[in-house]
């Protein structure tokens, strides 16, 4: 069974939409969508001072109604992304892998690239070298499915002309697609949800679904690449299979959390030590 996703390509997205690039056999930037404007696609959030602070790349001004691969970034860019950097440095300066991570961001977000979709694809692609994710990403514009306007046909007709089988779309979208009406194309349809997942943030209060950037500052590579698999997916309206809770590499997690808990002297309630603070170890993925 090939299983295929779909996406807009984000800047910086978050922990889950490297998690689905990595779970798929073919994994489709869909440059070709219509922009939307206040969405994900040029705009993240990062971890500053303990609270979530929203980034923007810049766009010239557009029609409202062109693709993602239409729209630009405004002429003084390079300024404004000097001025992200240092806003980045400012809030990560102090994380336990900032030294290793940030050379790396001031590589993709310098890129010379203008154009949205071109910047946000070169910019997953150097992520996902990062995290050893070798999933063939394909852009929806050369497949040229252009002459649908229904959104589940949009999606069927791209997921057949990569040879999928099974197509994987985040939770979110479960309102926009039916079960059935894939079935009856030929394709089996899964949702794909983030599994709770933490780590620690300064010892602060954790603060969840943060852009990669922010996981990669706290995480070292094989820690961020094993929470590649802390997801779960819904395959019917009420059935939801753990990923997590079944793969190799969270079970070894999880005995070295109980050795840790044993070694330290852990409280009898299950739970165990993480930069003083009491974390759960049963059912939260946090390594």
């Amino acid at each position: 069974m090939k299983r295929v996703g779909m996406m807009q390509p984000y800047l910086f997205p978050y922990l889950g939409y490297f998690q689905l690039i990595s779970s798929v056999d073919v994994f489709v930037l869909g440059d070709d969508l219509q922009y939307v404007k206040e969405s994900w696609i040029n705009r993240n959030r990062i971890l500053m001072n303990g609270k979530d602070k929203l980034i923007t790349f810049p766009l010239k001004k557009g029609s409202l109604r062109a693709n993602i691969n239409e729209r630009e970034f405004c002429d003084d860019f390079d300024v404004e992304m000097d001025k992200l950097l240092r806003v980045i440095a400012s809030a990560y300066s102090k994380a336990p892998y900032f030294k290793k991570v940030f050379p790396m961001l001031q590589a993709i977000i310098k890129h010379p690239e203008r154009n949205l979709a071109r910047y946000a694809e070169h910019s997953i692609r150097q992520i996902c070298n990062y995290l050893d994710i070798h999933t063939p990403i394909i852009v929806a514009s050369e497949l040229n499915v252009t002459d649908v306007i229904d959104k589940q046909d949009r999606v069927i007709r791209t997921a057949k002309k990569v040879g999928g089988d099974v197509y994987i779309n985040f939770i979110g979208g479960m309102s926009l697609y039916d079960f059935e009406y894939f079935k009856q194309n030929g394709l089996t349809l899964k949702f794909h949800k983030i599994n709770e997942i933490t780590y620690p943030q300064f010892g602060n209060v954790f603060v969840p679904l943060l852009s990669i950037i922010d996981v990669m500052m706290f995480n070292d590579q094989p820690e961020v690449k094993r929470r590649l698999g802390c997801y779960s997916l819904l395959d019917a309206p009420d059935h939801a299979v753990s990923v997590c809770d079944h793969c190799t590499a969270c079970l070894e997690a999880k005995a070295e959390e109980g050795r840790i808990a044993r070694q330290e002297g852990s409280a009898d309630d299950g739970s165990i030590a993480v930069d003083g603070q009491q974390q759960a170890a049963s059912s939260v993925c946090n390594g």
